[in-house]
């Protein structure tokens, strides 16, 4: 036998006594997954990529099986083999805003709401669905746990036990969960939904869509997309405008008459520098002056806003500056809809124009 042959075999014996009992395609993919999200953090969040805990045993999860009265998913079980959660101190809901800005799975802000989703170790996510299930109503003999909550404790991810579904809390949780996953996408034989909703985030993260966003020292994960067709840019005169939305279901009541649907959205405004542009540099400086808004929803006309600054604010952007940030929300009648519209900027500044002022759409 050859040297070169046993820590094959070796290698072989151990990964066949950690996953053999998995099927091997959900293991190549849960692998897969977690690589990504490990490679993404450490390079773009490395804070984040050290609350990733090591994977739960065996041992652990037939623990947790047996606490809760039920098998899990396999797939479920391979995540975890592989990472168990996040860990950060104070049982990762700390008070201090850097330590619950920390969610693997992201956030958003607006009007001083904020959502920011953790992906729960083993002992939380009993904790938790011992606390939070019982009181959503479901028919005897469910079998959903709580798999991620935000640090405020407003939005809460459920897996379905039976089949793997997986579903994300609304306004009126206590009778009302959405799926996360089409049924139609989830192969019900290996009950694989928590898995697909992983490897999506997950290429997100890779493409570009999500990125960090720093709001003073406070670093999260932003869920307002990055890119095209998730995201409309526009630039007149080297202002750059984009414009991006999220749905916020812990807001969202499906059962309300009108406004069912909550959205949040994010503006980002700069002056780019020379370089970035292809024509001669025409401002140095300019400031919002105003905005008009049109909302629709199915293709009508809801709302119509016509006003002065954004959120009381009248930003005054410099070329090569940051980008100034801002948030808003819109309710809606349907899940399809849409927020255009143009902003108005003064060359220089409003107090002392350098010229006529232009229109952003």
């Amino acid at each position: 036998m050859s040297a070169d042959y046993l820590p094959v075999q070796e290698t072989y014996e151990k990964w066949h006594a950690t996953f053999g009992t998995y099927p091997l395609s959900i293991v190549k993919r849960a692998k897969h997954v977690w690589d990504i999200i490990r490679n993404w953090t450490s390079i773009h969040f490395p804070e984040v990529a050290d609350t990733l805990a090591p994977g739960a045993s065996e041992e652990q999860l037939s623990e947790v099986e047996e606490r809760l009265g039920w098998k899990l998913p396999a797939p479920m079980r391979v995540l975890y083999r592989f990472c168990n959660g996040q860990f950060t101190p104070n049982n990762g809901f700390s008070q201090n805003e850097q330590l619950a800005a920390l969610g693997l799975l992201g956030g958003y802000q607006f009007y001083g709401q904020k959502a920011n989703v953790h992906l729960l170790p083993w002992n939380h996510i009993l904790r938790l669905t011992n606390q939070c299930v019982p009181h959503l109503g479901l028919p005897s003999g469910s079998k959903y746990i709580v798999v991620a909550a935000s640090s405020n404790f407003t939005k809460f991810f459920f897996l379905d036990c039976s089949d793997g579904q997986l579903y994300v809390g609304t306004g009126r949780e206590l009778i009302q969960l959405m799926p996360c996953v089409p049924s139609a996408l989830v192969n019900m034989s290996q009950q694989d939904a928590m898995l697909l909703w992983l490897e999506e985030y997950g290429r997100k993260l890779q493409a570009g869509m999500f990125s960090v966003r720093k709001d003073g020292n406070i670093r999260s994960i932003s869920l307002f997309p990055e890119k095209e067709p998730l995201c409309s840019k526009a630039v007149t005169n080297g202002v750059q405008v984009r414009g991006s939305a999220v749905f916020v279901p812990e807001f969202s009541d499906l059962q309300r008459d009108g406004d069912r649907y909550l959205f949040c959205y994010s503006i980002r405004m700069c002056l780019l520098p020379q370089e970035k542009i292809s024509r001669k540099r025409i401002l140095s400086s300019c400031q919002l002056s105003r905005r008009h808004w049109i909302i629709r929803a199915n293709g009508n006309v809801i709302d119509e806003f016509h006003g002065e600054a954004v959120i009381g604010e009248y930003p005054l952007l410099r070329e090569g500056g940051d980008e100034f940030v801002y948030e808003s929300c819109s309710p809606m009648p349907s899940s399809s809809g849409s927020i255009e519209g143009d902003f108005t900027f003064v060359p220089g500044r409003l107090i002392k124009p350098d010229g006529p002022e232009f229109t952003v759409q």
